[in-house]
């Protein structure tokens, strides 16, 4: 069964820095882009970035550009997302997810991921 686990979230001040894995199991990542989510409490949820099956390609939302990056390590089946100068309007719950695809699917729709993680909390506060 395809498994998505987010981990590495958690309490940072403002302009500190966060690094979030995202870890697959039952299937082999290589074959599947993956984006990053995310979701603050009341707002509807938003497309951070995503990478291609092999790193070649990645987008990122506007918001996010030039402080987040997004690599992977399909070794280790392990997509990351370094968080960096971060802000409180960043506070959310982060969620990966994987397209049925090697290439990225449009971060603006969610519906095109088919498989989703349950979440890591990240919390921008002084």
């Amino acid at each position: 069964q395809l498994q998505l686990v987010e981990s590495g979230g958690g309490l940072v001040q403002p302009g500190g820095s966060l690094r979030l894995s995202c870890a697959a199991s039952g299937f082999t990542l290589d074959y599947y882009a993956i984006g990053w989510f995310r979701q603050a409490p009341g707002k509807e949820r938003e497309g951070v970035s995503c990478i291609s099956n092999r790193g070649g390609t990645t987008t990122y939302a506007d918001s996010v550009k030039g402080r987040f990056t997004i690599s992977r390590d399909n070794a280790k089946n392990t997509v990351y997302l370094q968080m960096n100068s971060l802000k409180p309007e960043d506070t959310a719950v982060y969620y990966c997810a994987a397209p049925a695809s090697r290439w990225c699917r449009a971060l603006e729709i969610a519906t095109e991921y088919n498989y989703w993680g349950q979440g890591t909390q990240v919390t921008v506060s002084s």
